[in-house]
């Protein structure tokens, strides 16, 4: 794959498409700067190179129209100060402000373009819209592994007018090669843990995983559609009644593909779905009516302790329990502890996926593990072994 490292920018301007889709507060300000820093690596070595950089990104969903709300002009300020150079702001996106600013634009200068999805044409992926993104530089580069799941104009369509002159970032080469370790390099034995809530969101990244996994850990609130599949008693945990039989074909292709299937043992039911609810501990599939299952208890901590100790590859994809309650969070954050004392020790861990991500960040395991990946649906798509337009157009 072509990234950075193979372009010399001199004098050249770099068209980069990022992903600063940022959280905000009432007043617009930053209030978590992971993905601006994730794509400084790049911007640094293109401005150390003697190249100049316009950055292209979205910000939430202004669905086509000029917001305000939306204005990358607000996080500007957030970009200059991680940059450490005064970030120039367009006014729009394609008009005259921003083709003006382009045409002054010198070299070790940072220009940032207005939200693309001020244009309604960003999403459709309209050729004439990515065709006017393209003037604005020599070379194309793509770090926005965030979006890379779209074929939007810029994501997409835009590199179409650089046949020879593309290529991708720093960070999309990270979130490329982590993804690639797992799925194709992974050192044996490769485990994977799977939480959340229903089986139906993970089973085309269970389909895909299979024949390239060793272990299969299974926690969160799609539990319980194994467990009564397997005729268990759940109570009123959540379960998904039409995935019974999914469950059951889930568990039969693990023994084709010699796979070791891992469920709870054990786990915290309360009695109702917040903190201060009556807890318990009960076995698995003998939760009592009226109670439900929130978190896991200490005998399955220990399987998953020991099943995470034996592994060289570790996949996070979800929760084992509803960590945003302090009650409920001890089953994940020793699963942290598993993964980030395997990952001293030599294995490589991947962490994807929005509460697996959050819940790293929120407790520190983000610089405990090997990867955290910067995108969301983009990763879970990865898994699923679908193609990325993002991708798929720089290696074109």
């Amino acid at each position: 794959m072509k990234t950075i490292n193979d372009f010399n920018f001199e004098n050249k301007k770099a068209l980069i498409r990022v992903d600063f889709n940022v959280p905000q507060d009432e007043n617009l300000k930053v209030t978590d700067d992971t993905r601006i820093k994730a794509a400084e690596p790049t911007i640094a070595k293109i401005l150390k190179d003697g190249g100049a950089v316009v950055l292209m990104s979205h910000l939430g969903r202004p669905k086509g129209e000029f917001n305000d709300k939306y204005a990358l002009k607000h996080i500007a300020y957030k970009v200059s100060e991680i940059l450490g150079v005064d970030v120039i702001v367009a006014e729009d996106v394609i008009g005259d402000d921003a083709k003006q600013k382009v045409s002054n634009l010198k070299p070790g200068q940072v220009l940032l373009l207005e939200n693309v999805r001020f244009h309604a044409e960003e999403e459709k992926g309209d050729t004439d819209f990515a065709k006017a993104l393209a003037a604005f530089g020599d070379i194309y580069v793509n770090d926005a592994f965030g979006t890379a799941h779209r074929a939007h104009a810029s994501t997409a369509i835009v590199a179409e007018f650089f046949p020879e002159n593309k290529c991708f970032g720093l960070l999309m080469e990270q979130e490329l090669t982590a993804i690639k370790k797992v799925l194709e390099d992974g050192e044996n034995p490769v485990t994977a843990i799977l939480g959340g809530a229903k089986v139906s969101s993970k089973i085309t990244i269970i389909n895909n995983i299979l024949p390239v996994i060793d272990n299969l850990i299974i926690g969160g609130g799609m539990t319980y559609t194994f467990v009564k599949a397997k005729g268990g008693q759940i109570g009123k945990s959540l379960v998904e009644d039409d995935k019974l039989d999914l469950a059951k074909e889930i568990l039969t292709a693990c023994e084709t593909h010699n796979v070791k299937v891992y469920l709870p043992i054990d786990n915290v039911i309360a009695d109702d779905f917040n903190n201060e609810a009556n807890r318990q501990i009960s076995a698995v599939g003998e939760i009592p009516d009226g109670w439900m299952g929130m978190d896991v208890a200490e005998e399955t901590i220990k399987q998953n302790a020991e099943v995470i100790k034996n592994s060289k590859t570790i996949l996070w994809n979800g929760p084992l329990g509803v960590f945003e309650m302090s009650n409920f969070a001890a089953g994940t954050v020793a699963l942290g502890d598993a993964i980030a004392e395997a990952t001293a020790n030599g294995a490589f861990s991947l962490v994807g996926g929005g509460d697996s991500v959050a819940f790293a960040k929120q407790f520190g395991y983000d610089t405990k593990v090997s990867y955290v990946s910067t995108g969301g649906g983009a990763m879970l798509e990865s898994l699923e072994g679908k193609e990325l337009p993002g991708v798929a157009a720089i290696l074109k």
